[in-house]
């Protein structure tokens, strides 16, 4: 592509374009990322620059608002990400859940699903190790609905399923199919995939016993962070548990949470307010 970089200009317009409808933040020298995650979407419109792209933007070129946002959210996703949160999940947090209920029900919220690498993990460890448990929902959510549609069909190619999947739950949960692989139904129909920005209100959203919302509030300011957190804590059910990524804490965000150590990684719940 021929044109001139990224402005100052036009990147402040990007900046304030992504906070507006995602609450992400992008940060201050980032025109290098405006201009690698857009060029793409530049060269798919037609347009010689990233700059001819902003500046439709300007023009009034609303239906460009969504497929810009997008194109600047992160995705990245594995299957059993990190693996010690998951380890937990099957060690200390379900069986504790079930306990609590008389093992008659689980909800869980992948809270930044993506392609649903996330999801149908939770989903996995449900189905492997508690395959008795009535009335289990998983629930993915994402801002972008592209990558959500990816994940309802529950096919990933290979290079997808070598990042984190356990090659025995490859073998049991899915089914080559040329190049990818399919995920079994009996997996894909435990999940539901729905579009929610966690910025906003979140309606809609079940009361939940396991909320992942790993690697998500490192893009966001502090107030925004405050607002997520508030909102989590709305449909966490008393006794719960949230999983926030490595770097991610609430410590000096929200007071409403404190910390729980399950096995070697690191989780979260609500104080009991009678006590405080």
């Amino acid at each position: 592509m021929s044109g001139p970089p990224c402005s100052v200009e036009d990147f402040e317009f990007v900046r304030r374009l992504v906070h507006e409808k995602s609450a992400i933040a992008i940060e201050e020298g980032k025109e290098y990322l405006v201009e690698a995650r857009l060029r793409p979407l530049a060269q798919r419109e037609g347009l010689d620059s990233v700059g001819g792209l902003v500046g439709a933007l300007r023009s009034g070129a609303s239906r460009l608002t969504t497929a810009v946002v997008e194109a600047m959210t992160t995705n990245e996703t594995t299957f059993f990400r990190d693996i010690h949160p998951f380890d937990a999940l099957r060690t200390h947090v379900i069986p504790q859940v079930l306990e609590a209920n008389g093992s008659s029900h689980l909800t869980m919220w992948s809270a930044a699903a993506a392609t649903g690498q996330e999801a149908y993990s939770m989903a996995m460890v449900v189905r492997q190790h508690f395959p008795h448990t009535p009335n289990v929902t998983v629930l993915g959510t994402d801002l972008s609905q592209a990558v959500l549609d990816r994940a309802r069909r529950g096919r990933f190619t290979q290079l997808e399923v070598n990042r984190g999947l356990p090659a025995p739950m490859l073998i049991r949960y899915f089914e080559q199919d040329g190049l990818d692989w399919q995920l079994h139904e009996s997996v894909r129909r435990m999940v539901t995939f729905r579009q929610a920005n966690l910025a906003q209100p979140l309606s809609g959203i079940p009361m939940m016993d396991v909320i992942f919302l790993r690697n998500v509030l490192i893009y966001f300011d502090a107030v925004t962070k405050r607002t997520v957190l508030a909102e989590v804590a709305r449909v966490l059910k008393p006794g719960g548990f949230l999983f926030l990524g490595g770097p991610e804490t609430t410590y000096g965000i929200d007071p409403a949470y404190e910390r729980f150590e399950a096995g070697r990684t690191v989780c979260y719940r609500l104080r009991d307010r009678r006590a405080s």
